[in-house]
């Protein structure tokens, strides 16, 4: 068979106020192209179908005639999970019906084991779980990470693979060899330390992952993100946006490239110079301006919006280096219990005790001492 491969819809994301609803309508259209000129036999959404766990008004009704036209007027089987930013219990209302018309939605991790079969492939369909759900689902408490968790539903799962089908695993998360780079991406775990080694998921044909939005996050002939379909964050203008095709025999992985409805464009000058060039850039595009004059210029914000009126982040090359300057002179004069303390901090998330820090003074005025 073959199916399409997408996740990271974010339906009612904003970029910086600025609504994304009709350019995710129109990156829609072209999904929906997609999937017909390739005569797909189903579409995988693998998680975060909505921005935010209570979405809008106008979020639902958007993502709700987004999933009637695939399924309802164009007669696609999908198969969609939950991920992190969705509200698995209101995505999964009307889930029970769904499956009627061949609209398979999981949204709990009981779900996950009961294979969903079209043509000659089993799809796995795993929502975005935390450990202790997974602790409690098998009542096992030595599961310690995502990777024991997962290591435990891949044992489970296996249990149910049909001989002679292909086995797709749909999931949310982080994989071990992966790069996050888009500010859109939000961690799985508290402070990033956890992550599903490729190795656990060797079982399965292909893997149809969510979550991180760049397709080039990991790479892997087998195991794949398909990146969101369009550009959610500054640090994801240089990104290719698209889809996967994946044909299950012979296997086969193809990429589709999706056009940006309204660019995200990083420009870097001096203001005269990027008034001069403005008639080169579509004014409904969006765009990170770095303003490369040292002198001070009033209002300069609005009057570059005069020419370029979606600015989502306008910031100085000049202000930016002597704030770094400042920044380094402050680490230099602090002691290194304090940096240990800061780094301790921003890695777990909360500050040392009492005990730990006089722990910590002790190592270190030991180490000083050796170095004397």
């Amino acid at each position: 068979m073959r199916f399409l491969h997408t996740a990271d819809w974010h339906i009612g994301k904003t970029l910086n106020d600025f609504s994304l609803l009709a350019d995710q309508q129109e990156t829609f259209k072209q999904l929906e192209q997609v999937a017909k000129e390739n005569a797909v036999d189903a579409i995988v959404v693998a998680g975060d179908l909505y921005d935010r766990s209570i979405p809008n008004e106008a979020a639902i009704k958007v993502l709700n005639k987004m999933l009637q036209t695939l399924n309802l007027d164009d007669h696609f089987p999908l198969l969609a999970i939950s991920g992190n930013h969705d509200s698995a219990t209101r995505l999964s209302t009307g889930q029970d019906w769904f499956a009627y018309r061949s609209f398979y939605l999981s949204t709990d991790l009981s779900g996950a084991f009961s294979p969903i079969t079209i043509q000659d492939t089993q799809f796995f369909l795993l929502p975005f779980f935390g450990i202790q759900e997974v602790r409690n689902y098998f009542n096992d408490d030595t599961i310690k990470n995502v990777n024991d968790a997962m290591q435990r539903i891949t044992i489970e799962m296996t249990k149910y693979f049909a001989p002679n089908k292909t086995h797709v695993l749909v999931a949310h998360f982080f994989a071990a060899g992966s790069k996050r780079t888009a500010d859109s991406e939000t961690l799985v775990e508290v402070g990033g330390l956890s992550a599903v080694a490729t190795s656990t998921l060797a079982p399965f044909d292909y893997v149809a992952l969510g979550h991180l939005h760049n397709r080039k996050a990991l790479n892997d002939e087998k195991i794949k993100y398909s990146g969101s379909p369009m550009k959610f964050s500054v640090s994801e203008a240089k990104q290719e946006k698209g889809v996967w095709i994946i044909d299950t025999a012979p296997f086969n992985v193809k990429w589709v490239p999706l056009k940006p409805v309204h660019d995200i464009h990083l420009l870097k000058g001096k203001f005269a110079d990027l008034i001069k060039d403005a008639s080169n850039y579509s004014a409904e595009d969006f765009y990170d301006i770095e303003l490369t004059n040292k002198e001070r210029i009033p209002d300069v914000l609005n009057k570059l919006r005069e020419y370029y009126p979606k600015i989502v982040s306008l910031h100085r090359t000049h202000q930016a280096r002597q704030a770094r300057l400042n920044f380094d002179k402050k680490r230099v004069q602090e002691s290194p219990l304090d940096l240990l303390a800061e780094f301790y901090s921003q890695t777990l998330g909360s500050g040392m005790t009492e005990k730990q820090r006089a722990w910590a003074e002790k190592a270190l005025t030991k180490v000083m001492k050796g170095e004397e």
